[in-house]
């Protein structure tokens, strides 16, 4: 560490230090298993205070790191940045005019847009702002993400969501009034949100679609043979009284329970996915709506499939293990592998719609990570001040 600070103090151009902070950034962002990250860190750290210490009057020297950390989503590096300095958040631009906070929507970066949400002393020029195309940063979240991005979602459906979360919170951001300016090309941002996710709205349509119908045919399988059980008990019935003969023993009431609990569950998964089918497949069902019912009606078949297989369990015991309680392991042990099988292919899936629909993505940083840059910002300030 002590070769570094040495060799970073000894230089004083201003490309060769912008290259070692793109060395450093790679190292933080794309090494974190071969080094540890607390200390590219601090490197990093050292890199932006020896730039910190460059006298160039006619350009801010984090101009340019800074535009080329954000075009590649490197949140760590941008903080440190504007740590070190609150001009290069404000100046900063790329040849085409974006500054930082309209790259992270570009880029669909969430860590920088929460990063800059409150700090900007430009806020309502933020929300103003308009790139050489006339774009405001509505229009800019209405284009389609990049593919590299686009891919970190499940399925199509998913990426949508996505999107539609993007684009409502830039909207929630910007002026009312910039919702309806049009850009060059006379469109709104609702028209370029619509024309450059029009295939993407296809892909999740089909991708819905597709799914809701392969396992509408398992709730339905499942359907009808817990439904056929139920009225087959196992053992069979007293002929006079018409009740089961195993009524009394523990195995049958496990029966009874899991092949209900089955039946209500794959009917609601039945349902569910014929509700899916039979959707609009609106632009804004993909934001809560076809998500929502989506987990319902596979977290329903889930429990469908877990409780029929409990119940036939239940009937295997109850009919051929005549007080054998040793065959219960072999029994669960059977049972139990196409449940596993059902929760590892699925639940990943679960997961994914659970979290993308009810876990925000915006604002979880933003009273947190924002601290000091403002302190230093403070600090700035009454430098300037006393230096008068």
């Amino acid at each position: 560490m002590a070769c570094i600070v040495l060799f970073i103090s000894m230089l004083r151009h201003f490309d060769r230090l912008f290259h070692i902070l793109l060395l450093v950034f790679s190292l933080v962002e794309g090494r974190k298993d071969t080094m540890d990250l607390n200390e590219a860190r601090r490197v990093l750290g050292l890199v932006c205070i020896e730039i910190g210490k460059l006298e160039n009057a006619s350009s801010d020297p984090f101009s340019r790191p800074i535009i080329e950390a954000a075009c590649q989503n490197a949140y760590h590096v941008v903080r440190e940045i504007l740590y070190h300095s609150s001009r290069a958040g404000l100046q900063s631009t790329d040849k085409n005019g974006h500054d930082i906070i309209q790259l992270a929507i570009i880029n669909r970066s969430e860590k920088i847009y929460n990063l800059l949400y409150d700090i900007g002393e430009r806020r309502n020029v933020y929300r103003t702002c308009k790139d050489s195309c006339g774009n405001n940063i509505l229009h800019l979240a209405g284009k389609l993400a990049p593919s590299s991005v686009l891919n970190r979602r499940t399925g199509a459906a998913l990426q949508l969501q996505r999107e539609l979360q993007w684009f409502q919170e830039v909207e929630k951001f910007v002026f009312p009034s910039c919702t309806t300016q049009e850009n060059i090309d006379k469109e709104t941002p609702y028209k370029v949100f619509t024309r450059e996710h029009k295939d993407l709205l296809k892909e999740g349509e089909q991708w819905m679609k597709t799914t809701a119908e392969s396992c509408s045919i398992t709730a339905a399988l499942i359907v009808t043979i817990v439904f056929a059980a139920a009225i087959t008990v196992p053992g069979g019935s007293n002929q006079e009284k018409g009740t089961p003969l195993f009524k009394s023993k523990v195995a049958f009431i496990i029966f009874a329970i899991a092949d209900a609990i089955s039946l209500f569950a794959s009917s609601t998964a039945l349902l569910v996915f014929l509700s899916i089918l039979t959707t609009r497949f609106a632009e804004k069902d993909f934001l809560v709506s076809l998500p929502r019912r989506l987990f319902i009606g596979i977290f329903s078949l889930l429990l469908s499939t877990i409780t029929m297989m409990v119940a036939f369990s239940a009937t295997l015991f109850l009919v051929f293990c005549d007080n054998k309680p040793w065959m219960l392991a072999p029994i669960c042990g059977l049972a139990f592998i196409p449940i596993a099988f059902f929760v590892s292919l699925q639940f990943p899936l679960m997961v994914d719609l659970l979290r993308s629909t009810y876990s925000s993505i915006f604002g979880a940083q933003r009273e947190s990570t924002n601290l000091r840059i403002l302190v230093n910002r403070i600090l700035e300030k009454l430098g300037v001040w006393f230096a008068r």
